[in-house]
């Protein structure tokens, strides 16, 4: 089999095939005690090092990474600890608390690292091409994130990965900054700015959609930021140990 062939261009058996060979991956993988994000990577790699998409919804919508509490920031990392280690050293890199990485995160996918746009339907039946190029945990679009490998020199960076991700939310945090001069822990007009793109953000007053988003973004924020309160010493103390 071809494996360098397009996924969507492969005969029905010859997905299935692909798709049994990354499942088999990812369950000896999960003997080697690895944890779950490494597990993720594991068969995200997988398909990636064989010249598939970073979009195969076929295989990956079944494997289930969501943390089961996406509304609390203290039981996410004690079900994915690693992300923990994630967003503080973005925190330390970009100086985006990690309460707004997180809040970004559950507002643009609710930790749902394949999320996608819905498709536009043809005479509202027929399903078109998607509504824009955002995918991943960030929603970033296929442009910004070009431009985010580009200035970090991370060029292996992956929009289904939760460690580039929330990096990715850094830079363009940092960024906002420097050229809207919005504080770094101000969840409200961050949001907008990254709803609304740097140069349409002066218009967000007339799109009332943005407003509601980002006055979502900015109440998560905030819950975020009072539960990690509660468990930021126990997490600091917590190490994990890679087999």
């Amino acid at each position: 089999m071809n494996t360098k062939k397009g996924f969507f261009e492969m005969t029905k058996h010859q997905r299935q095939v692909a798709m049994d060979q990354a499942r088999n991956k990812a369950e000896n993988a999960t003997g080697m005690n690895l944890t779950p994000e490494q597990v993720q990577d594991y068969v995200l790699f997988y398909f990636v090092s064989r010249g598939f998409s970073e979009t195969l919804d076929d295989f990956m919508v079944r494997q289930n990474f969501v943390p089961k509490n996406t509304k609390n920031s203290c039981a996410i990392f004690e079900e994915r600890y690693l992300w923990y280690k994630h967003t503080k050293a973005v925190e330390k890199k970009w100086g985006v608390p990690v309460y707004i990485q997180l809040a970004f995160v559950k507002k643009e996918s609710d930790f749902n690292w394949l999320a996608k746009p819905e498709r536009i339907k043809l005479f509202k039946v027929i399903p078109y091409k998607r509504k824009s190029s955002s995918f991943g945990y960030s929603q970033a679009i296929k442009g910004t994130w070009e431009q985010y490998k580009r200035e970090t020199g991370n060029k292996l960076a992956t929009r289904a990965r939760f460690k580039d991700s929330v990096d990715f939310i850094g830079w363009y945090v940092s960024k906002t900054h420097k050229i809207l001069k919005i504080p770094k822990n101000d969840a409200y007009r961050q949001y907008l700015a990254y709803y609304k793109g740097w140069g349409d953000y002066k218009n967000y007053a007339k799109d009332k959609k943005a407003i509601i988003y980002a006055k979502s973004a900015k109440d998560t924020a905030s819950n975020y930021r009072k539960q990690l309160t509660m468990c930021k010493d126990k997490l600091n103390r917590k190490k994990y140990i890679i087999y």
